[in-house]
C-alpha cells in the first residue's frame, strides 16, 4: 500500500562558521529528508475504533463473492430466488390471498349492532375511539365523527404504525400550522400498543389488532372493529343526546343507492387498490387493476352530472370514496402500483375531492405527512428502503383548497346550501 501520510521535508542553511561554502553547494544542500521519519512511514494517527463486528463480517463475504466486479449470475439468481420466497412468505402474513394469488381483506372480528347501543345523556363519553391516521378504514370514522360534532362525545387515541406492525401510542409534535390531527398517547387505558387494548376485554384476545376500534370505557369491552357499522353509528346513534341532529349522511330515501355505491365501490376502489399493491401474481394484478380503473372511468362519468354520488346530498358513501381518493395519488399510485392514470388526471372525480376536502373539518382529518409513513415506512415487502417520497404538489393542501366549481359551499351545521349571487 502507497503512503498516504505526507512527508516532512525541513531546509538546511549552511553553518555560519563554514565560509567557504559555496553557493552551488548550499543550492544543493537546500532540502533533505528528516531523519525521524522516512517517506515509507505515516505520521501517527489517533486509533479508530473497529469495524462492527456485523458490518466487517458482510464487507468479508461481499469481498470474497463479487470481488470487484458485478455479481456473476448464479449469484443473482440465487438472491432472486431467496428473495421471492421470502417476500412471499412475508406477503402472506401481510396480506392473504386465494390461490390465484389475489389478495383477500380478513373479515372483522367484532361486529355488533350498534343501534341498540344506548348513549347516556348523564355520561356520553362512556365510547371511546381508536384510529390510526394511515389507515382509510379508521379515516372513515374520524370524518363522520368530526361532521357530526361528536368531538367531545367521543373522545380519540391515534396510534402509529409501528416497524413490527403494531399500532403503538406515542406523542408527536405537528409539523404544519394546521389544525390536523397527530398521533397521540392512549387517552383512555394508558397502553403502549393497540394490541394491549384488545387484551384488556374479557377473555382476552389475541388475533388481528386494527383500527377503528369503538371502545367501552365503562365496561372495558370491544364494541365493534367494523368501520362500516361504526359511521352508521356515529351518524344517527346520538342525535338527540350530542352532536348536530340535522345532519343524516344516511337518509332513509337514499340508503337503497347508498348500499349500491359500496356495493361497487368497496370491492373495486376501496379494497381495489389494496388488491393491486397486495397481488402475488401477474393474473391476480391484472384482473384487480383493470377493475379499479374502469370503476374510476364510470365514476368519473357520473360526477360529471352529479355533485355527490346520490345527487346534491353528501353520504356515507361519499366518505367511504373520499378516503381512498385522497390516497391515491400519494401512496396507491405509486406504492400499490395502480399507475394507468392518477387521480389528478381525472377531471370530475379530482373536483369532486376537492369539494370535500373544502367541507369545513374534513381537511383537518387529512394528515398526508402521516398517511405516507403508514404506507412507504411501514409496508417493509413494498418498499425496503423505508424512504418516503416527498408530498406531490397536486395533492398538497393548497392545491386541494383551490376552488373546485361543483356548486355552493356546504354549511354542515345546518346541512343546507349557502347560494351565493
Amino acid at each position: 500500500m502507497a503512503a498516504t501520510a505526507t512527508s516532512f521535508l525541513h531546509p538546511t542553511f549552511p553553518s555560519p562558521g563554514n565560509k567557504r561554502t559555496t553557493r552551488a553547494n548550499t543550492k544543493s544542500k537546500i532540502f533533505h529528508v528528516s531523519p525521524r521519519m522516512s517517506l515509507q512511514q505515516q505520521p501517527p494517527q489517533p486509533p479508530s475504533p473497529p469495524p462492527a463486528p456485523i458490518t466487517d463480517l458482510l464487507t468479508t463475504i461481499t469481498g470474497f463473492l463479487w470481488g470487484k466486479t458485478l455479481p456473476p449470475q448464479l449469484l443473482i439468481s440465487t438472491v432472486r430466488t431467496t428473495w421471492n420466497t421470502t417476500w412471499q412468505l412475508m406477503m402472506k402474513q401481510l396480506a392473504p390471498s386465494d390461490p390465484s394469488g389475489s389478495y383477500t381483506r380478513p373479515a372483522s372480528q367484532f361486529r355488533a349492532n350498534l343501534q341498540s347501543v344506548q348513549v347516556s345523556r348523564q355520561n356520553p363519553s362512556a365510547l371511546h375511539l381508536y384510529v390510526g391516521l394511515s389507515c382509510p378504514w379508521a379515516h372513515r370514522t374520524l370524518i363522520v365523527r368530526a361532521l357530526k360534532g361528536l368531538e367531545e362525545a367521543v373522545p380519540v387515541s391515534i396510534a402509529s404504525p409501528g416497524k413490527d406492525g403494531l399500532w403503538e401510542f406515542r406523542q408527536v409534535s405537528s409539523s404544519s400550522n394546521r389544525d390536523e390531527l397527530m398521533p397521540s398517547l392512549d387517552n383512555a387505558n394508558g397502553c403502549k400498543t393497540l394490541k394491549e387494548v384488545y387484551g384488556l376485554r374479557r377473555g382476552g384476545y389475541s388475533g388481528r389488532s386494527s383500527v377503528p376500534l369503538l371502545w367501552d370505557v365503562e365496561k372495558r369491552e370491544v364494541i365493534c372493529n367494523e368501520s362500516s357499522d361504526i359511521i352508521e353509528f356515529f351518524n344517527s346513534g346520538f342525535d338527540g343526546v350530542a352532536g348536530s341532529s340535522s345532519l343524516d349522511l344516511s337518509p332513509p330515501s337514499l340508503k337503497g343507492q347508498i348500499k349500491e355505491w359500496n356495493r361497487i365501490i368497496y370491492p373495486n376502489v376501496n379494497n381495489g387498490v389494496y388488491r393491486c399493491g397486495f397481488a402475488q401474481s401477474q393474473e391476480a394484478y391484472d384482473v384487480a387493476v383493470n377493475d379499479l380503473f374502469s370503476t374510476l372511468d364510470m365514476l368519473d362519468d357520473h360526477l360529471a352530472n352529479s355533485r355527490y354520488l346520490c345527487g346534491d346530498v353528501l353520504t356515507l358513501a361519499d366518505v367511504c370514496l373520499f378516503t381512498t381518493l385522497i390516497r391515491f395519488d400519494i401512496v396507491y399510485n405509486v406504492l400499490f402500483k395502480c399507475t394507468k392514470k392518477k387521480l389528478l388526471e381525472y377531471n370530475n372525480l379530482h373536483g369532486y375531492l376537492r369539494d370535500i376536502y373544502q367541507i369545513p373539518k374534513v381537511a383537518s382529518t387529512c394528515n398526508l405527512e402521516a398517511i405516507m409513513d403508514g404506507y412507504f415506512k411501514v409496508l417493509f415487502p413494498l418498499n425496503p428502503g423505508g424512504i418516503r417520497p416527498v408530498v406531490p404538489t397536486c395533492c398538497e393542501h393548497e392545491v386541494l383548497s383551490k376552488p373546485h366549481n361543483r356548486g355552493s359551499p356546504i354549511s354542515i351545521g345546518t346541512y343546507t346550501e349557502i347560494h351565493v349571487s
